[in-house]
């Protein structure tokens, strides 16, 4: 009997996975689209956001709504409307700008959105593309330190 509990167990596990690997829901990551070295701290962009005689990076929110100072509102980035929005948007930056995209609605191990944004970053060539480090939301590493936020 106890066999065939954990079988049971073990049959709607997998046929779970297999749902949400069908609905494009990645289980089981073992590599990012974006490298270490393209993490943008929160403070590094504030910074530079906060300089006028900084060169200003693109910079595009792929979640539920841009807050940052700047930024343009593409929409969610799990939704393929919304990626064609971002290509559309894209097409008009030259290829060596520094392109900065951010979600902020959880932490990167949660987030539908940012992958399908920054696959496309990459997909389109871009030599400076960035995802905002927001470890763990846009209220926690962004408006509460107090960085420059949209009017």
């Amino acid at each position: 009997m106890k066999n065939k509990i954990l079988f049971i167990v073990f049959a709607i596990a997998m046929v779970a996975l297999m749902d949400m690997s069908f609905r494009g829901v990645s289980v089981l990551r073992s590599e990012e689209p974006w490298k270490p070295e393209q993490l943008l701290q929160p403070a590094d962009l504030a910074k530079t956001i906060d300089d006028p005689q900084a060169k200003q990076p693109f910079i595009f929110c792929v979640g539920p709504g841009a807050v940052i100072k700047g930024s343009v509102d593409i929409g969610p980035g799990r939704d393929s409307s919304n990626i064609d929005k971002l290509r559309k948007q894209l097409v008009r930056v030259p290829k060596d700008a520094m392109v900065v995209i951010y979600c902020g609605c959880c932490p990167f191990e949660h987030c539908p959105n940012i992958r399908p944004a920054f696959s496309l970053l990459n997909e389109m060539k871009l030599t400076h593309p960035r995802l905002l480090n927001l470890e763990h939301n846009i209220r926690v590493d962004w408006i509460e330190k107090g960085y420059p936020v949209a009017k």
